[in-house]
């Protein structure tokens, strides 16, 4: 290369095979102005991919750091759900509970206790009832907030408990030596079955008119055992035209007990029963659409509504 101090280079190209030349010239300015393009070029795309290299790198590990961050998230979310489920649980069982005190009360006639900052405590009922959508938007929008609101039901629950447990000793107060009291009360399912009528106002099978009707009807297969809720004598063992045929048991202290519709009696007028004893086989007998036991709770000459002095789970 041969170079001219004025204006130009000159590029001269000799050929192997025809031992021609050629030459070029190629202007001074024209040059260092490709030069420093190409310069500018290589330093900005070196520069450009150290940055996007730099970039990349710290994205990656942001974002490592937030699928970390998300999945303890998504932990803490399914034991604060389970948490909230166990507390659902707890509030359940303490409303199951409150059922069953107050069965007791009816039944022991203890409801107007010598306690009434106590019985007006019983209609606090639990925590509110959780719903899992409800109470996961509301983490999603403030954890602590929910976390919070765990809390506080957890104290609500923490307090009626204790109000029960206050109310189970005065009972137990109550049913120590009333053994025999207790042994009178029709408190278990005289058969099992579907409540097909329940106590109160309902429209007549029959006629379509509204009656009242004094007990339950129980529907089951026939021939389903019949059984005593409770200790007492057999005082009527009879055919009636509603009722068909129709048994009668008087448990003492005011309380007898009627079972209509049935299809054979296993006892008679005098005998004793204990609570659990088959009397008698449901039936379709006098006034029936089907095989049932129309059961019913006589106290003092007055029909009651048998739930509530039956202390077990609906049949």
């Amino acid at each position: 290369m041969k170079k001219d101090k004025k204006r130009f280079y000159s590029i001269i190209l000799c050929s192997d095979l025809t031992g021609k030349f050629r030459s070029f010239r190629i202007y001074k300015h024209i040059l260092k102005t490709c030069l420093t393009i190409f310069i500018i070029i290589t330093l900005s795309i070196t520069g450009f991919s150290v940055f996007f290299i730099q970039q990349y790198i710290k994205m990656n590990k942001e974002l490592v750091d937030l699928e970390d961050v998300l999945r303890e998230n998504r932990l803490q979310k399914i034991e604060i759900e389970r948490f909230a489920q166990k507390i659902r649980d707890f509030d359940v069982q303490m409303v199951r509970l409150e059922k069953f005190d107050k069965k007791l009360r009816i039944i022991t006639a203890l409801e107007d206790s010598g306690n009434p900052s106590l019985l007006k405590k019983w209609g606090m009922g639990g925590s509110d009832k959780w719903e899992m959508t409800e109470f996961s938007a509301a983490l999603e929008k403030d954890s602590l907030r929910g976390i919070k609101k765990l809390y506080k039901d957890l104290e609500q629950l923490r307090l009626q408990a204790n109000l029960r447990e206050v109310s189970f000793q005065e009972l137990d107060e109550f049913f120590k030596d009333q053994t025999s009291f207790l042994s009178s009360i029709p408190s278990i399912w005289p058969t099992r079955g579907w409540i097909t009528s329940k106590f109160g106002y309902r429209n007549s099978p029959f006629t379509g008119l509204k009656e009242m009707h004094k007990g339950l009807d129980i529907a089951t297969r026939m021939s389903s055992p019949i059984i005593s809720p409770a200790d007492g004598v057999v005082i009527r063992v009879t055919r009636n035209h509603g009722f068909g045929n129709m048994l009668e048991v008087d448990h003492g202290y005011g309380i007898i007990t009627r079972y209509g519709h049935n299809s054979k009696h296993l006892l008679k007028v005098g005998d004793r029963v204990k609570r659990g004893q088959i009397i008698a086989m449901v039936g379709s007998t006098g006034r029936s659409t089907g095989p049932h036991l129309h059961y019913e709770v006589i106290v003092k000459g007055v029909q009651v509504n048998p739930l509530k002095y039956i202390l077990e789970d609906e049949s």
